[in-house]
């Protein structure tokens, strides 16, 4: 074939690609980015060798990947025939959208189709998939790459139809669909019947015989698909979706393909890819704003835009402006087009969702927490828990929140933001706050009844509360919401609620006290709280519960704030909160090593506690003037003392109160030489305070363990012992128990002959004790 044969075979290729997709000539140039009089020029045949760019922006417009891209590039260069009947087949439609340009990752879920289309290959019903997953997860990227990679299986024809499910606009009607699938498939005018059934049955038939690929990108419900599926097993269908459209699943056996965050590996590559070589010296900051967008692909394919806009700006820049979630949504927008706004693409799939759905989702903005149930939407609706809960498994079919356990929802970054600009204020962040404070109280009372009376009377809360009939139920409740109720006090603190911020400080302080950095937060934003609003009740409060815990981590402002707290106590004429703060202050000096400063505190709280007919701060009163007692070795009075605790604790049925008391009963057990007592009445505790997940006491319980098993002349057990309770410490970040965890171990390693691990735990141990401002043990 001569030159001039050779461009007239490439420009009439180009014309029957262009007539597939059914473009004029200016709407191929805009696409491609090439000026008409190029176009006019190529397909007339008046360009003898178009540019290698050219040619390439061509094959992406007209989608053709593998094979097809080379052999259009081949043709271009005049090494190769056009395959004309290939091409455009008479009556075999071609209308698949281009691939996307940087795909990257998805190969599981590219596997999981080819996997569902080839067990199908030989059946009789129809190939149906359905690709669901939230806005801007690359649903419809996925399903056009994967239908160009298996377009030859289906020689008559890729048909390809927005059922606009999520648009702006209202759905496409299966009536209106119907039109344009019979259309595709050469049926027009007045050949189409009027009835939807009628349209529906042509359909089939007309397609009955034929291997045709669909492609219903962005469907709204399985009542809008069903319509549009064939009747026989030579064609496939192809659905995506941000509903999970279990109809069709259900009845239709089609096969879900859910697509998820991108991966943390394929989110920075896609980045690097689009970003180019700075996003390669910017590892740091590409893993954080791959974070940012939630590492979903819309959102990343905007910043990547973004940052190469932007090609004088750092990364870390961009990195830090996404930081503020404000700005988020205002940052990640193309150019005013709706569809590479993350924002707008957000309310497309708020627009259709029923009413109550709607308004539940804009709600859960008010909700700082990182998951909730249908209790928290009840009381942030007003309404009952079924309700709430219909409306958040809507949410779930939407992909506007996905599930983190059994009736329990999270949403990412971007949605949150979203809602966050979409929720009202006022009265209903108050009723999740109520809900939460109420069901906290409900919870601590049931799990310590003991401490009942240390926690203030809340009102009740207008929304329902979850059935926590047991101490484990409630237990359970605490643990599961662990890091709501954290999120909750932050939030509440910061919406300038100080009455709720004090009282879950409070309501939660024994709980907490297992999770000495928890605690450290939450009444953080207590004391903050009351100290903003002048409350000096609430401040007592939290002072005394946050010196707890800055003591149990071993920060030496611990003392300034318990002694603060004993002060504000007396001056308000509040004696069993002065009591519970001396208590706190001697066990500080106790530490520290200033024994006659933690006796007297011991003895003056003791005295408090009596006077108010406070049984629960005697004991504790009681156990810890033992360890004083012990401190300074008069050890038949601390045996007395911790007899006494235990004995409170047993009346008043507070097991952990009552493994408390034993585990200090050993320590002055042991100083008297009746180890095998010691060891038992360790071994009790230990069970009573894994019971109650209390990792605080169980380091004190198996350091006790340790050194019993030392001194009984094991110290292969010692050495087990103190090595669980180090690890046990570390987990709570008790440090004055690690630094004794290491002690016992240096000394079991002496006791086996092993000098060089034994002068490790012991250097170990000797600067936790000095950082802690504590003596060592003798």
């Amino acid at each position: 074939m001569d030159e001039v044969g050779e461009s007239r075979a490439f420009g009439e290729l180009v014309r029957a690609h262009r007539r597939r997709l059914g473009l004029t000539q200016e709407e191929l140039a805009t696409k491609a980015g090439l000026s008409v009089r190029s176009i006019v020029k190529i397909e007339g045949g008046r360009t003898a060798a178009p540019r290698l760019p050219t040619v390439r922006l061509l094959a992406d417009v007209f989608g053709l990947t593998g094979a097809d891209a080379e052999h259009f590039r081949r043709c271009a260069a005049g090494a190769a025939d056009p395959p004309a009947a290939a091409v455009v087949r008479s009556g075999a439609p071609a209308q698949l959208p281009p691939d996307v340009s940087a795909f990257t990752g998805r190969e599981e879920e590219l596997a999981a189709l080819d996997a569902a289309a080839d067990q199908v290959t030989a059946a009789t019903a129809v190939f149906v998939a359905v690709v669901t997953g939230p806005a801007g997860a690359g649903k419809t990227a996925l399903a056009v790459r994967w239908a160009h990679r298996v377009r030859d299986r289906f020689p008559d024809g890729q048909v390809y139809l927005n059922l606009r499910g999520s648009d702006p606009a209202q759905p496409m009607a299966a009536a209106d669909a119907l039109v344009r699938l019979l259309a595709a498939l050469g049926v027009t005018g007045e050949e189409v019947p009027v009835d939807v059934d009628d349209r529906a049955a042509r359909f089939r038939t007309e397609i009955a015989d034929r291997r045709v690929l669909l492609l219903l990108d962005n469907a709204s419900s399985a009542g809008q698909v069903r319509p549009l599926l064939p009747g026989t097993a030579s064609s496939a269908v192809l659905v995506t979706s941000r509903d999970a459209l279990a109809g069709l699943v259900a009845v239709d056996g089609a096969h879900r393909v859910a697509v998820g965050l991108l991966p943390p590996g394929d989110a920075h590559a896609l980045l690097r890819r689009l970003i180019g070589p700075r996003a390669a010296a910017a590892e740091d900051a590409v893993a954080r704003i791959a974070e940012q967008c939630a590492r979903l692909p819309l959102a990343l394919r905007v910043a990547a835009e973004l940052a190469v806009a932007r090609a004088d700006t750092g990364l870390d820049d961009l990195a830090t402006e996404l930081h503020d979630q404000r700005r988020r949504l205002d940052l990640l927008v193309v150019d005013d087009d709706p569809r590479a706004s993350v924002r707008a693409v957000l309310s497309w799939s708020i627009r259709h969702l029923p009413p109550g759905a709607a308004e539940a989702f804009a709600l859960l903005g008010l909700h700082p927490g990182p998951e909730f149930d249908a209790h928290a939407v009840a009381a942030l609706t007003g309404g009952g828990v079924e309700p709430a809960r219909a409306a958040l498994e809507l949410l779930a079919r939407a992909h506007l929140v996905h599930r983190t356990g059994p009736g329990r929802f999270g949403m990412h970054d971007l949605l949150r933001a979203y809602a966050v600009e979409l929720a009202p204020g006022g009265p209903r962040l108050d009723g999740l706050l109520d809900y939460y404070r109420a069901t906290a109280a409900v919870a601590m009372n049931v799990a310590y009844p003991a401490d009942a009376h240390h926690r203030p009377a809340v009102p009740p809360a207008a929304a329902p509360l979850p059935d926590l009939p047991d101490r484990d139920a409630a237990r359970a409740w605490l643990e599961r919401e662990r890091a709501v109720l954290i999120a909750i006090v932050a939030g509440a603190a910061a919406a300038g609620r100080p009455e709720h911020t004090v009282d879950l400080s409070r309501i939660l302080a024994r709980h907490l006290g297992a999770e000495p950095a928890d605690a450290v937060t939450v009444h953080g934003h207590a004391l903050g709280a009351a100290l903003a609003a002048g409350d000096p009740v609430g401040e007592a409060h939290s002072r005394n519960v946050l010196g707890v815990a800055l003591l149990r981590l071993g920060r030496p402002t611990a003392v300034e704030v318990l002694e603060r707290a004993v002060e504000l106590f007396a001056a308000i004429g509040d004696p069993a909160g002065q009591a519970r703060a001396l208590n706190n202050l001697g066990f500080a000096a106790n530490r520290q090593g200033r024994l006659a400063d933690a006796v007297a505190a011991f003895e003056a709280a003791l005295e408090l506690f009596r006077q108010v007919g406070d049984r629960t701060g005697a004991a504790r009163a009681l156990n810890n003037l033992g360890l004083a007692e012990e401190r300074q070795g008069r050890y038949d009075a601390a045996e007395r003392h911790h007899l006494e605790a235990l004995a409170l604790y047993r009346a008043l049925g507070d097991p952990l109160g009552e493994a408390g008391a034993l585990t200090d009963l050993g320590i002055a057990e042991h100083r008297l030489g009746r180890l095998d007592d010691a060891a038992e009445h360790h071994r009790q505790a230990l069970a009573m305070f894994l019971d109650g997940r209390d990792r605080v006491g169980e380091a004190w319980a198996r350091n006790g363990l340790g050194e019993a098993a030392r001194s009984l002349g094991d110290p292969a057990a010692a050495l087990d012992h103190h090595t669980a309770a180090l690890d046990a410490a570390t987990l709570a970040g008790v440090r004055d128990q690690q630094a004794r965890a290491h002690r016992g171990l240096s000394d079991a390693y002496e006791s086996l002959r092993d000098p060089s691990n034994a002068r490790v735990h012991h250097v170990l141990a000797a600067a936790l004790y000095a950082e802690l401002g504590m003596p060592e043990p003798a």
